[in-house]
């Protein structure tokens, strides 16, 4: 699989089945979130890969009762530990995360598993929940396993419509 078929056949999965991922693929997975640039090379993102089912039971509870994500392979726990601004004025952790985390979900589709990202959650109650310190972020959660539906084709906009050059031209 190319990068262009990876990136055709991710997915927001919420449907996954009871097997778990094997060690070499997570493995394979997280190589690939090292490897994700970052402002200033600080490498700022912390993962916590939940396994447990009744930690993933209870942190769908902590995501507002999104019931898929217990019933994924394991849930990832994506942080951050910086607080740097970068010059534009952007925090550069969440979004540092965020490029990790598809580096994640791509490497995920390449090897036959499926993710979804879950960004509405009570992240006091996973900090508490995985012992996750103060000075750390949780920035995001990743649901991720074996699909147990069908690839959806999301709808995206023309590029015409999200795409100019040189100057605003929308």
């Amino acid at each position: 699989m190319n990068v262009q078929e990876a990136i055709r056949s991710r997915y927001s999965c919420r449907a996954y089945q009871d097997k778990a991922i094997e060690q070499d693929k997570l493995e394979t997975i997280f190589e690939a979130a090292r490897l994700a640039p970052s402002a200033k090379n600080l490498q700022d993102w912390r993962f916590v890969v939940v396994k447990d089912k009744t930690k993933k039971k209870q942190l769908a509870e902590a995501a507002g009762g999104q019931n898929f994500i217990d019933q994924a392979g394991a849930v990832i726990v994506a942080c951050s530990n910086t607080d740097y601004i970068l010059s534009c004025g952007q925090p550069a952790g969440p979004i540092d995360v965020a490029i990790a985390l598809e580096h994640i979900a791509l490497q995920a589709a390449e090897l036959g598993l499926a993710t979804c990202w879950v960004g509405s959650f009570n992240a006091e109650k996973v900090k508490a929940l995985l012992g996750i310190p103060d000075g750390v972020t949780v920035v995001e959660l990743m649901a991720i396993g074996y699909p147990a539906d069908k690839t959806k084709e999301p709808k995206r906009e023309p590029i015409e419509k999200i795409l100019c050059y040189d100057k605003w031209q929308f």
